[in-house]
């Protein structure tokens, strides 16, 4: 896949914005806070730094990539997940077998913060160092909120550096919606020898939709017809202004 320059990704970064908009209204039901806070992460790896081939979805050695989507209909996902925490679980599994069979690619995992609450994931991480899975980069969308709330008054994950540092994780603080820092992070977490690697990125729930940046409400609800027309002319108005830079 051609490589972007910072101002093409950041672009493309809006651009996917619209898309979560646009489809998420058509939809009426979707999560529109958590996708648009790690927008700019995925963004960075997709576009920038995962070895993948848009025409060979199930080519061997492609990086892997662990989200909700399922496997039945969109190509290059390689597990159907629900549950939060299976994501990470499975991402484990992956890179373990990268290790046994001697491949080079790499695995990533994107975990929200209120997604610590889960038991499952801290098995994961048990597993990920012990097997010291330096092949491995997960990143934590640090955005403070969840459906219910803040994570601090739900169930309080934090400190969570503290808590992956005692898992035995190579620990990274990067801000989230910083394309630049984000790649540069991905790259120091692929030299990191020994250890799996877990990116603590700073992110804004709802980021770049001014009446959905840092509100709990907008974790899993759809916007109306009037709430998408603001929201895409304000992505418009940033596009714009990337295309002059």
């Amino acid at each position: 896949m051609k490589k972007l320059d910072i101002n093409d990704l950041k672009k493309y970064a809006v651009k996917v914005r619209k898309h979560i908009i646009d489809e998420v209204y058509s939809a009426a039901s979707g999560h529109p806070g958590g996708s648009l806070s790690c927008t700019d992460i995925l963004t960075a790896l997709y576009f920038s730094e995962m070895r993948v081939e848009s025409k060979q979805p199930a080519w061997e050695d492609r990086d892997r990539f662990e989200g909700h989507p399922s496997m039945r209909y969109v190509p290059g996902v390689d597990m159907s997940t629900g549950s939060l925490g299976q994501g990470i679980s499975a991402a484990v599994g992956m890179a373990m077998a990268g290790k046994m069979d001697k491949k080079d690619y790499r695995v990533y995992a994107l975990l929200g913060d209120g997604e610590l609450q889960e038991g499952e994931v801290w098995e994961a991480f048990m597993a990920a160092a012990h097997y010291k899975l330096d092949n491995l980069t997960a990143f934590l969308d640090h955005n403070g909120l969840q459906i219910d709330g803040k994570i601090t008054e739900v169930m309080s994950p934090e400190p969570v550096a503290d808590k992956f540092e005692a898992f035995g994780w190579n620990v990274m603080r990067t801000d989230g919606h910083d394309i630049e820092k984000i790649i540069e992070a991905i790259k120091e977490a692929g030299e990191y020898k020994g250890k799996p690697t877990i990116i603590i990125a700073e992110t804004i729930k709802g980021k770049g939709v001014s009446y959905m940046e840092n509100q709990a409400g907008w974790h899993g609800s759809a916007p109306n017809k009037e709430q998408r027309d603001q929201a895409m002319a304000e992505l418009d108005k940033v596009l714009a202004e990337l295309e002059v830079e």
